[in-house]
């Protein structure tokens, strides 16, 4: 029931919240709506406004916008926590971040598998994949950022594939592939992917061939701090017992 007069989409690319937002009842309710990304081709052809820019050096005045949404393109940021806080910077007093992030179980059979499989054949492993945060990592960035009223929902999509290799053409194509510097300075080998592909297809195959990569997506929420939002009550001054609310009796230790 807000409206958000002056809104930016943050990792844009080609356009799809704003896209998504057009048969949305949600879209009466903000006003302008800047389209921002660091690629200037996946903005191009897109209608004004947009804006190419830098997530990690936000061009936006201090309490200028009242919401920044961002969709599945912050994990790529080198430097998270610093892009949180200048998102706060940027939002006016009780203005909304609503972001998406992918969460620390992405991709777990991928890692998993690659690991195992560098370490038995090469005698030492490294991460082939990059990072992502866990539900709890993300709900302490935003209050670190010194966003109020932090939340962190985690929901978990599991896609099939006919064979891992559609896996890996997959993340290509969506331009997901490792950035990692700190990767291990030796290549991946021919062998190494091999015998990794090899335990994927043995323990994640279903029971119609096919294989699972699981993508945990995490929806991370918080707000400008402002005078009129709602407070936590100081320790001590409940007025009810916890057992009587919950209508059980207190034991005591």
């Amino acid at each position: 029931m807000r409206s958000f007069p002056r809104a930016v989409d943050l990792c844009a690319r080609d356009g799809r919240f704003a896209s998504a937002l057009v048969a949305s009842p949600a879209r009466e309710r903000i006003g302008l709506l800047v389209e921002a990304d660091l690629s200037e081709r996946m903005l191009a052809g897109r209608p004004a406004p947009r804006l190419v820019l830098d997530e990690e050096r936000l061009p936006f005045a201090p309490e200028s916008l009242d919401l920044v949404v961002s969709a599945l393109g912050l994990h790529w940021t080198n430097d998270l926590p610093g892009a949180l806080v200048q998102i706060r910077r940027a939002l006016k007093p009780d203005g909304l971040f609503l972001g998406a992030i992918l969460g620390g179980s992405t991709l777990i059979e991928l890692r998993t598998c690659l690991f195992e499989a560098e370490a038995e054949v090469a005698g030492g492993a490294g991460p082939r994949v990059s990072p992502f945060a866990e539900a709890l990592d993300a709900a302490a960035l935003l209050q670190r950022a010194g966003f109020a009223l932090p939340v962190v929902d985690s929901d978990k999509a599991v896609v099939r594939y006919s064979d891992p290799l559609k896996l890996l053409a997959d993340l290509r194509a969506m331009g997901e592939t490792s950035v990692l510097i700190d990767r291990p300075s030796r290549p991946l080998t021919r062998e190494v992917l091999a015998r990794a592909l090899a335990l994927y297809a043995e323990r994640f195959t279903d029971a119609n061939g096919r294989v699972a990569a699981t993508f945990e997506i995490l929806t991370i929420t918080g707000w400008a701090p402002h005078e009129s939002q709602q407070k936590p009550l100081k320790p001590g001054s409940a007025k009810m017992r916890l057992a009587d609310a919950l209508g059980t009796v207190e034991h005591k230790g």
